[in-house]
């Protein structure tokens, strides 16, 4: 059976750093859709022994009361990731980020040794979920098989630092250097029936700036972007929260499309627009988006 998590709502994934427990006692209350708890670049490398105690003992005392905790493990390119993933799934996190990842037999080897833990510490097997992050040219050439190479993957996401600096170019805040990728990975996401989610937006000065690459990926069809300061959250599940109109617009979709369905009839018009099925899964997206910002009662 499917793990039910896999589709859940993820506009906002927020990163802190696992090695300080005064960043991971409470960052609930920032109101992410996912905590992103970090023992890869954000600890130094005297400090990951440390930083897995500390998130171990969050994991297994803190109630994060709804938010999501995933953990970005070391790189397996290191003797830590092993190691990682035994804290990670002993503590009972509920998804794992893999860093650097280029193909499928990488998810792979993540995969047997999160079962294998799963094993040891007594969890349900298929519990852990898993993610990728694709951080150079030849990780975004292998989206596709990346995002299918387990029946953990909730999907990929950019690493924008390590991606252009693979390229040879440099972040720009125009997203012109990363149009080529963003466009692959949502393609490849979408194919493989998985989620994907934008790079860092590092510039704290510029909100502005962070508020219209965030609609740029919201039009290009991300399920979030990855933020490093709770005030970008607020920005996030504005822009990824529908609006009065296409709420209700949504409602009367699914509605017609129900009625017209149970009548045998495939095409037909909503306030003067052609609509059929394959409207459907968009106009239930944008109800589950509604409800998450809590301006959504309705029983669809």
């Amino acid at each position: 059976m499917e793990n039910p998590n896999k589709k859940r709502l993820r506009r906002s994934m927020m990163f802190l750093n696992a090695q300080k427990p005064s960043l991971i006692k409470d960052p609930y209350i920032y109101g992410a859709d996912s905590l992103m708890l970090d023992l890869e670049d954000a600890v130094a490398a005297t400090a990951k022994d440390t930083a897995r105690f500390s998130l171990y003992h969050a994991l297994r005392s803190i109630d994060y009361r709804g938010s999501e905790r995933v953990v970005r493990i070391n790189g397996l390119d290191t003797d830590l990731w092993e190691e990682d993933i035994r804290c990670v799934v002993a503590g009972g996190a509920d998804v794992i980020r893999i860093p650097k990842t280029e193909n499928a037999d990488m998810v792979r080897a993540v995969e047997d040794k999160v079962l294998a833990a799963e094993e040891e510490f007594h969890r349900e097997p298929g519990t852990t979920l898993l993610m990728s992050a694709l951080e150079s040219a030849k990780g975004v050439m292998n989206a596709y098989e990346i995002c299918t190479a387990s029946d953990r993957m909730i999907g990929v996401a950019l690493s924008g630092g390590d991606y252009t600096k693979d390229l040879q170019t440099r972040i720009t805040g125009t997203g012109v250097e990363l149009m080529g990728a963003r466009q692959q990975m949502i393609i490849a996401a979408r194919a493989a029936g998985v989620q994907c989610f934008d790079t860092v937006w590092t510039n704290l000065d510029d909100m502005e700036g962070f508020r219209k690459d965030v609609e740029t990926i919201h039009m290009m069809g991300f399920d979030g972007k990855s933020c490093i300061n709770p005030r970008q959250i607020d920005v996030v599940h504005k822009i990824f929260t529908p609006t009065m109109k296409e709420i209700i617009f949504s409602e009367k979709v699914i509605r017609e499309i129900d009625d017209k369905k149970a009548k045998g009839i495939g095409v037909f018009t909503v306030d003067g627009k052609m609509i059929d099925i394959a409207f459907y899964d968009g106009a239930k997206r944008n109800i589950m988006l509604a409800k998450a910002a809590g301006i959504y009662k309705g029983d669809l």
